[in-house]
């Protein structure tokens, strides 16, 4: 008993910890109320999941953004001379919310005259395959999950391929994500000359020991030149046929241009986290000529190194920005107090705020969870949509007739506070509208709530609902 006394007392040791993190007060409090009173649990379970920061060093690179502190201000000549030129011709208001995402990110505007948007694996997957079969220098992937099926078989055989030919290669998956991956299924990856590494946050080794988090980012590089960003995985869920009720609806961009190289930075500071390996010659970097660009790019960062939580931050800013509407798709719903908030205020404003999720998930428990937030978001006017013709795994929005923001990130705590993630702003009218046309095609496809209707739903729903409110933070 004596023992079990003291090992209680040496737990008190996490509180200081927990308040130098300066979490949310109702987070310090839970976290606070758990270690004091659930003796030990308390503490273990804030020891593995508590922990939703975390600082790592960054590389010092050619006009390097990414070493700077999130006071400082981007420094001059971060942004090139042809982005500038677009930039000027902007009208004012979008110039001046493009400056405010610089400064949320602590990243510089850029640009490209080349953006694709892939629909759906049929479409992402043989683009990802060509280019990694045209590659001539380096080839840079890196994914959340990454399946040991024969879609993974597929893309390791050409990684492998790639390799054999003389082809850098590196592929950084994360820990959790890709867990069912072997080392027997990438042997002869490996032993044809390509790079692997986990991203582990868990790593006692490496005096890591952040269990609860995650890279979900999803960047492939081809020689420095052309990048892909999005929501897509590598597996065979993915490539389920359109009529097929487990159908995966997602959405990548292929883009190339000077956002090119500073998604290489992006890649370059996970490789090195994950390895120790510093990606900076100036190959990884080429300088090419390239047309003049004709879209602005923005590149938004989120993850447990970076305080000011700029995903949350960004998305907030997009739906005050918005004038006229915001359609917003996200593969899981469980949004904080602020997000909340901005999406009532944006409804209550007039804007067409519309909200579409996925009827069926890969996680189902997440389903009523996001229901506990629809009866204040339906009060205040937001539409709300499920879609119901497969699983939408997309997390996309727009706003107004200009602005796309199109990446990894979902609307729930986890993207916001505790994974990596990677987005795309866009500046670009012509890809608003095609995605407009996609957006139409998903409401067509999908159940509107209707608030009288969702208001009557089962008392015991509504309680399950009600219990589980509380938990999002940690789902």
């Amino acid at each position: 008993m004596k023992i079990l006394l003291l090992c209680y007392l040496a737990s008190w040791a996490f509180i200081p910890h927990l308040l130098l993190l300066k979490k949310r007060p109702a987070a310090t409090l839970a976290w606070l109320w758990a270690i004091l009173f659930i003796p030990l649990l308390g503490a273990a379970a804030y020891f593995l999941i508590g922990t939703d920061r975390l600082k790592r060093l960054r590389l010092k690179r050619r006009n390097l953004f990414s070493a700077r502190t999130s006071r400082q201000p981007p420094p001059a000549g971060t942004t090139d001379e042809a982005t500038r030129r677009l930039l000027q011709v902007l009208p004012r208001r979008d110039r001046q919310f493009l400056q405010l995402l610089s400064r949320i990110n602590q990243l510089p505007v850029s640009s490209t005259n080349r953006l694709r948007l892939l629909r759906n694996a049929e479409e992402f997957y043989p683009a990802l395959e060509q280019r990694i079969r045209e590659a001539v220098h380096h080839i840079h992937l890196e994914f959340y999950i990454w399946q040991d099926d024969e879609t993974g078989a597929r893309f390791l055989g050409l990684l492998t391929a790639a390799a054999r030919r003389g082809v850098i290669v590196r592929l950084l998956l994360d820990g959790v994500g890709s867990h069912g991956l072997t080392a027997a299924q990438l042997a002869g990856y490996r032993e044809a000359g390509g790079h692997f590494s986990w991203f582990q946050s868990l790593d006692p080794r490496r005096l890591r020991f952040f269990m609860n988090l995650r890279n979900h980012r999803k960047l492939q590089i081809i020689d420095g030149r052309v990048a892909f960003v999005g929501g897509m995985n590598i597996g065979r869920e993915q490539e389920a046929g359109a009529e097929s009720p487990e159908h995966w609806r997602d959405v990548q961009v292929e883009t190339t241009g000077s956002v090119a190289a500073e998604l290489q930075e992006v890649f370059a500071d996970d490789w090195f986290f994950a390895t120790g390996e510093k990606i900076s010659e100036a190959v990884f970097f080429p300088v090419q000529p390239e047309p003049p660009p004709r879209h602005l790019v923005h590149i938004v960062l989120g993850g447990p190194d970076r305080r000011n939580e700029p995903i949350g931050k960004s998305i907030v800013s997009l739906l005050n920005e918005a004038s006229d509407r915001v359609w917003i798709a996200t593969g899981y719903f469980v949004p904080d107090d602020t997000v909340l908030t901005a999406l009532e205020l944006a409804a209550s404003r007039g804007v067409d705020v519309r909200l579409l999720v996925s009827a069926k998930s890969d996680h189902p428990w997440l389903g009523p969870v996001a229901h506990a937030y629809y009866d204040e978001l339906l009060a205040a006017g937001v539409h709300i949509f499920e879609y119901s013709a497969g699983i939408h795994h997309a997390k996309l929005a727009l706003a107004d007739a200009q602005w796309t923001m199109i990446g990894s990130a979902n609307l729930d705590y986890r993207s916001m506070r505790l994974n990596f993630e990677l987005n795309l702003l866009l500046h670009s009218p012509e890809h608003n509208a095609g995605l407009t046309r996609l957006f139409e095609q998903d409401f067509a496809l999908s159940h509107e709530i209707d608030p009288a209707a969702f208001s009557r739903r089962p008392f015991r729903r509504k309680l399950v609902e009600a219990a589980l409110r509380p938990l999002s933070p940690m789902l």
